[in-house]
C-alpha cells in the first residue's frame, strides 16, 4: 500500500496482435490459483492469460475469435465470459 511506482506486466509493446501486445482490453482479472491475469482482449478478439511471475515476455491465448467485453470468475475457478457478438 502507498507505492507509488507501477509495473508493466501484460503488454507494453504498443498496441497490436502478437502474444506480447494487446489491442483494446477492456477486462481483467487476476487468477490467484495460477497467478495470473485473464485479458479481454477485445480488439484482437481474444481472451489471453498472462502470468505474473517474473520472466514472462507474453501471453497465452485460451479463447480466440471472441468479442469479449467481461470477464468473471466463480469460486470453483468457472470462467464467465460476456460476448457482445453472441
Amino acid at each position: 500500500m502507498g507505492d507509488t511506482n507501477g509495473q508493466v506486466i501484460a503488454g507494453g509493446n504498443g498496441q497490436g496482435n502478437r502474444l506480447n501486445q494487446l489491442f483494446g482490453p477492456t477486462d481483467v482479472l487476476i487468477d490467484k490459483e495460477t497467478d495470473s491475469l485473464i485479458i479481454c482482449d477485445r480488439g484482437n478478439r481474444r481472451v489471453i492469460r498472462w502470468s505474473r511471475r517474473n520472466g514472462t515476455t507474453q501471453g497465452e491465448i485460451l479463447i480466440d475469435n471472441i468479442c469479449c467485453l467481461g470477464l468473471a470468475m466463480d469460486d470453483q475457478r468457472y470462467l464467465y465470459i460476456s460476448d457482445a457478438d453472441e
